[in-house]
C-alpha cells in the first residue's frame, strides 16, 4: 500500500463523514421546518392502517430517517396517541420513505447537470448565505437544509472519486462475486455495515457509490441491500433498550417485518440468479439499486400488510405485560419520556402535553375522592388521596424536568409560549392536588372527631363541590381541545364558585351565631369551601393559559 492508497482511504473516510454530516444537517432542518405539519399528518393519516403506511412514507421522506420515524412512533404508542396496529403501518411506510435518499444519489446517472459536483457548490453557497445573513427563522432553516444537501453531495463526490482508481481492482470484483454467490454472507455484510454506521440510507449510498464505478454485481447488490434493511432496525432496538415494553415491541415488529421480507426476497432472488447466472453476475447501476431498494420495500409492505395484526400479537407474546411495571404510573411515565425524541420539538411537545393532561386527570380524581371522604367520612378515600398525592408530586418533578429539556431546544416563539404555559399548568395541577390533600386532612379531622354537618351544610358542600368539578372538567377540556368555548365556561363557573363561597361562608357564620353548629364543625366547613374556591382559581389559571396561547397565535397541540 503506497501513499496514494492511504490518501484515497482518507478521502473516502472524509467523504463518508461529510455524507453523514450533511444528511444529519438536512434532516434536522427538515424536521424543524416541518415538525408541526408532521404532527398534523400523523393525526389525520393514522386513523386507519392503510393511511398509517402513507404517513410513515411521507414523514420518513421528509426527515430522511426510518429509524427516527420508528423511535418517534414508539413515543406516541406509549402516550396512547397511537395503537400498535397503527404503529406497524407507520413502520411499514417508513421503510418505503427511506428510499428517497437512494434516488437522490442515483441522480448521477441522469446527466452531468444533475451530478452532485455540478450543483452542490451552489447549494452550499446559497445555504451558507441564508444561515449567516438571514434574520427570519424560516429562511435560516431553508439555508440549513440546502447546506446539508450540499455537504451530502460533496461527500458523495469525494467517496466516488476515492473509489474510481480501484474500479478494475480484482480485490473488489472478487469480494462482490463471493458475496453474490453466498446470500447469507451478503445479507450479514449489509446488516453489519448498516448497524455500524446507524443509517440504511448512508450504507445504501456507499453501495451506490461503488456501483457508480461499475464495481458491484446484481446478486451482491440484492443480498447486501436486503441486509441493509435488517441493519437499520438496530437503531430502534438500541433506543428501546431499558425502555418501556411498547418501545421494545415496536422495535421487534420493525425487525420481524424486515427479516421476513429479506428471507422471502432472498429466496426469490437466489432462484432467479440460479436460472439466470449471467444476470446475477452483471454489473448493477446506482439507479438499479434505487429501483430494487424501492421495489423490495413497497412489495414487502403489500405482502405483509394484511398480516400486520399478526405481527402485533406476536410482538405482544414475545414481550407480555409486566404487571408490576404497568401498575407503577410514575415508572411508566419515566420510561415513556426516555423514548420521546427531543430532536423533533413538535412531537416532544405533543407527548409532554399528553403526559401533563394525564397528571391533570389524576389531580381531578383526587379532588373527587377527597369530596367523597368529606361527605361520607370515608377513611379509605382519605388513604387513596394521600397515595395519589405522592404520585402527583413525582410527576410534577419529572414532567417539569422534561419540559426544561424541550425548552433548551431550537424552538420558535409559539412553541416557547406553549412550553412555558405547560410548566405553569403543571404547577397549577399540582396545587389542585395539594388542596385535595387539605380536603382529605379535613375529612380525617371530621372522622376522628366524629363530626357531622347539618343537612344545609352538606347540601352546600355538595353544590360548591359539583361546581368546582365542572370548572376543572372544562379547564381540562380547554387544554385538551384548545377551545375558547371551554375557557369562557370556566370563567363563568369560577365566578359562580366565588359567589357560593361568600354566600355559604355568611350562611355558616349565621348558623354559628344561632348555635346551630359547633365552632369545630365551623372551622372544618369554612376551610373546606375555601380550599374548593382555591381549586377553582387554579382551574381558571389553566384555562387562561390556553386563551393566552390562542391570542398569541400558537397552534393546537394534538393529544388524541
Amino acid at each position: 500500500m503506497g501513499i496514494s492508497d492511504v490518501g484515497m482511504i482518507f478521502k473516502f473516510v472524509g467523504g463518508l463523514g461529510m455524507f453523514l454530516f450533511g444528511m444529519d444537517m438536512m434532516a434536522k432542518g427538515l424536521q424543524q421546518s416541518a415538525g408541526g405539519k408532521m404532527k398534523q399528518w400523523l393525526g389525520v393519516l393514522t386513523r386507519n392502517r392503510l393511511m398509517a403506511v402513507l404517513a410513515g412514507a411521507l414523514i420518513t421522506a421528509v426527515i430522511q430517517s426510518s429509524s427516527a420515524t420508528t423511535v418517534m412512533v414508539v413515543g406516541f404508542v406509549n402516550a396512547g396517541l397511537m395503537n400498535l396496529t397503527q404503529a406497524i403501518g407507520v413502520i411499514m411506510g417508513a421503510n418505503i420513505g427511506t428510499t428517497m435518499t437512494s434516488w437522490l444519489v442515483s441522480m448521477n446517472e441522469f446527466g452531468s447537470v444533475l451530478k452532485p459536483e455540478f450543483f452542490a457548490p451552489l447549494l452550499l453557497g446559497i445555504g451558507a448565505l441564508l444561515m449567516q445573513f438571514s434574520k427570519k427563522e424560516k429562511r435560516k432553516l431553508i439555508g440549513e437544509i440546502l447546506l446539508g444537501f450540499g455537504v451530502l453531495f460533496i461527500g458523495l463526490s469525494f467517496m466516488s472519486g476515492s473509489i474510481e482508481p480501484y474500479r478494475d481492482s480484482p480485490l473488489f470484483s472478487q469480494a462482490f462475486v463471493f458475496l453474490g454467490k453466498n446470500p447469507v454472507l451478503g445479507i450479514l455484510a449489509g446488516a453489519l455495515i448498516t448497524a455500524i454506521i446507524q443509517s440504511s440510507s448512508a450504507s445504501v449510498g456507499i453501495l451506490q457509490t461503488l456501483a457508480l464505478n461499475g464495481m458491484v454485481t446484481w446478486n451482491a447488490a440484492v443480498y447486501i441491500t436486503l441486509g441493509q434493511n435488517i441493519g437499520t432496525c438496530v437503531t430502534a432496538l438500541l433506543a428501546s433498550a431499558g425502555a418501556h415494553r411498547n418501545a421494545k415491541r415496536a422495535a421487534i415488529m420493525h425487525l420481524m417485518f424486515n427479516v421476513v421480507g429479506a428471507i422471502l426476497f432472498g429466496i426469490i432472488a437466489t432462484v432467479v440468479f440460479l436460472f439466470h447466472p449471467e444476470f446475477g453476475g452483471s454489473n448493477v447501476s446506482s439507479l438499479g439499486i434505487s429501483i430494487f431498494h424501492t421495489v423490495f420495500n413497497v412489495t414487502n409492505t403489500i405482502i405483509l400488510f394484511p398480516f400486520a395484526p399478526m405481527l402485533v400479537r406476536l410482538a405482544q407474546k414475545i414481550l407480555p405485560v409486566n404487571e408490576e411495571e404497568e401498575s407503577n404510573p410514575v415508572h411508566a411515565v419515566q420510561q415513556r419520556l426516555k423514548e420521546y425524541r427531543l430532536d423533533t420539538p413538535a412531537f416532544a411537545m405533543e407527548a409532554a402535553t399528553h403526559e401533563v393532561l394525564d397528571m391533570g386527570k389524576l389531580c381531578m380524581e383526587n379532588v373527587k375522592t377527597a369530596l367523597k371522604a368529606m361527605q361520607d367520612n370515608d377513611s379509605e378515600a382519605v388513604d387513596t388521596v394521600m397515595q395519589n398525592e405522592e404520585v402527583i408530586d413525582d410527576l410534577e418533578k419529572i414532567l417539569t424536568e422534561f419540559l426544561v429539556k424541550i425548552n433548551s431546544l431550537h424552538l420558535n416563539q409559539s412553541q416557547s409560549v406553549q412550553i412555558r404555559n405547560l410548566m405553569y399548568t403543571i404547577n397549577d395541577f399540582e396545587r389542585v392536588g395539594d388542596h385535595a390533600v387539605n380536603l382529605a386532612e379535613l375529612a380525617q379531622t371530621k372522622i376522628r372527631e366524629n363530626m357531622t354537618f347539618s343537612a344545609t351544610g352538606r347540601a352546600q358542600l355538595q353544590t360548591i363541590g359539583d361546581t368546582v368539578m365542572s370548572v376543572l372538567d372544562h379547564a381540562y377540556r380547554a387544554r385538551e381541545q384548545f377551545r375558547t368555548d371551554d375557557v369562557e365556561l370556566v370563567e363563568q363557573l369560577e365566578e359562580k364558585v366565588d359567589n357560593y363561597e361568600e354566600e355559604f361562608r355568611a350562611d355558616h357564620i349565621s348558623r354559628l351565631n344561632q348555635g346551630l353548629c359547633t365552632a369545630t364543625n365551623g372551622v372544618v366547613f369554612l376551610d373546606a369551601i375555601s380550599n374548593l374556591e382555591r381549586i377553582s382559581d387554579h382551574a381558571d389559571n389553566i384555562a387562561g393559559y390556553v386563551l393566552f396561547e390562542k391570542k398569541s397565535g400558537a397552534e393546537k397541540v394534538r393529544v388524541g
